[in-house]
């Protein structure tokens, strides 16, 4: 563990034009930490690690970083004819200038700039980086040949690359924004193992709640609270949810008690007031003016006592959105498919039936044709063997959101997001193109369910969105009459659809290669 390595921030503050993201954030996270960042979308989660990571600058504030640096964003730029052999190169680069300048300093000898070369390729354990790229690429399911273009390979397989070689580089400070899309369950083990060790910091991003309870030893929560700040949470995310969910009880009490009080302190000054101006007069006698100062003095009590209740009240809770899924009407047999052939890509050896209500989990690791099995069902794709036969209408989530035209406004898309719960009214008013990534899958998701579809096709439903959300979307599964039919590597929710029929495919009797190639139609 190198103890000199942090990630520090002080009163770290971003906006856009709709308004702060990341306002006011200290916080210090050393060298054996892992912080989890949590938060619904659109709290700014992602701008916060962008500002770590010196991707983007703030408004204020300050950030120290002590230690090399990696980011994993949710998406993934590249240019045209690299390779993954160039993404390679570029997380191996340091380590091979290390033993450059080590075998530079050896010969002529030159003692001083050789310990120092030394122990810089110690200290990144230079001479193990290939076999540890060898070692990622593999457990991730990324082991392409180092010529392929990346523009030839899936999203998911462009993200599952990038991962492992970030792990080969093995950066002080890691920042990893939703890491576990696209992995499978194996890949999800090697990647909690490798961040569970890493001798540095981790900073995550991620809707994987298992993740964060096996990895994380804090969590920034980044939803409001009633002191307005952010806080951190030891422990893992179930003992945090339960903790924030009693939190949010005592806040709307609070507020109650306070509102009640204030209104009742505000009617006594108005009472009191109004006797003083109008109807209450002092008896006649020695005692008139006492009298007549003790109800002023009683008034003045009464309305400080309003005043300080005013300057320590707490802010009104704001109503969090609230995933309403719309009553999704269906009877009888919705879907039925023979068993289906896709050449490298699938092979389905048993039919698949679905009625009203009936709910599906299909399984296999990466490659074994999840997505192409859900492709055929929803008539995208042609099998080259068996049939699909479908009553009523039906409706895929893909893994990725796409929007042919990035600049309509959100609202036109789908006026009734901010109804189902998914989007703000103030996100409806906005182009696409400004929306967060989990923000984008909210309104993909709210144009796929406003269509009224009978039979519910996901894939990777988890993708991008926040905890609370996925926690509901679960929910609104189990109970829908629509048929529907989940793809997932999410382990909490495999573990929530335990219950449910499953289908597993095996890629066994697919050509790998095959497989890969194929896969770019299906992202």
């Amino acid at each position: 563990m190198r103890s000199h390595v942090h990630l520090t921030t002080r009163d770290l503050t971003k906006g856009y034009e709709a308004g702060p993201v990341v306002d006011g954030i200290s916080l210090k996270v050393s060298a054996g930490q892992r912080l989890g960042i949590i938060g619904e979308n659109g709290r700014g989660k992602t701008t916060l690690l962008r500002l770590l990571a010196g991707d983007l600058l703030p408004d204020q504030g300050t950030i120290t970083r002590h230690g090399s640096l990696s980011l994993v964003r949710q998406e993934m730029p590249f240019q045209d004819g690299e390779t993954v052999g160039d993404l390679l190169s570029e997380a191996l680069r340091e380590s091979r200038r290390a033993l450059s300048e080590l075998d530079s300093a050896a010969e002529p000898f030159d003692e001083q700039r050789y310990e120092k070369a030394l122990a810089h390729a110690e200290d990144i354990e230079a001479w193990d980086a290939e076999r540890r790229a060898d070692i990622a690429l593999k457990a991730l399911d990324a082991d392409h040949d180092r010529a392929r273009k990346l523009a030839e390979l899936s999203v998911g397989q462009r993200y599952r690359v990038r991962l492992a070689c970030l792990l080969a580089e093995r950066a002080d400070v890691l920042l990893l924004d939703e890491p576990t899309n696209h992995l499978d369950a194996s890949a999800l083990g090697f990647l909690t193992e490798r961040l569970q060790h890493h001798h540095g910091v981790v900073v995550l991003v991620s809707h994987d709640r298992t993740l964060l309870d096996d990895v994380c030893t804090q969590l920034l929560d980044l939803d409001p609270a009633p002191d307005g700040e952010v806080h951190l949470h030891g422990g893992g995310y179930r003992a945090f949810k339960e903790a924030k969910r009693a939190e949010r009880q005592r806040w709307e009490q609070r507020f109650a008690q306070e509102e009640a009080e204030h209104d009742e302190l505000a009617e006594r000054v108005e009472r009191a007031q109004s006797r003083l101006r109008d109807a209450w007069r002092p008896p006649k006698g020695a005692f008139k003016h006492k009298r007549s100062t003790r109800a002023a003095n009683k008034m003045r009590n009464v309305a400080r006592r309003l005043e300080e209740l005013d300057d320590q009240r707490v802010d009104a809770p704001p109503p969090p959105l609230r995933f309403q899924p719309p009553a999704l009407e269906a009877d009888g047999d919705l879907l039925h498919a023979t068993p289906l052939e896709v050449p490298g890509r699938l092979n389905l050896t048993e039919p698949i039936s679905l009625g009203a209500g009936d709910k599906l989990v299909i399984t296999g690791p990466n490659g074994a044709g999840k997505s192409t099995l859900l492709g055929v069902l929803a008539g995208r794709i042609k099998p080259a063997r068996g049939t699909v036969h479908h009553i009523g209408t039906v409706a895929l989530l893909a893994q990725e959101s796409s929007f042919a035209d990035e600049d309509a406004i959100a609202g036109r898309l789908c006026p009734r997001a901010h109804d189902l719960g998914l989007l703000s009214e103030k996100d409806l008013a906005r182009p696409v193109r400004t929306l967060s990534t989990g923000q984008r899958r909210r309104l993909e998701l709210a144009i796929l369910l406003s269509s009224g579809p009978h039979v519910l096709l996901l894939d990777e439903p988890t993708n991008h969105l926040s905890i609370a959300l996925v926690d509901e979307l679960t929910e609104a599964l189990h109970q829908t009459r629509a048929a529907v039919a989940v793809a997932t590597h999410d382990r909490q929710m495999r573990t929530d659809f335990a219950s449910w029929r499953t289908v597993t495919l095996d890629p066994a009797s697919q050509s790998r290669e095959s497989s890969v190639a194929s896969e770019v139609v299906l992202y």
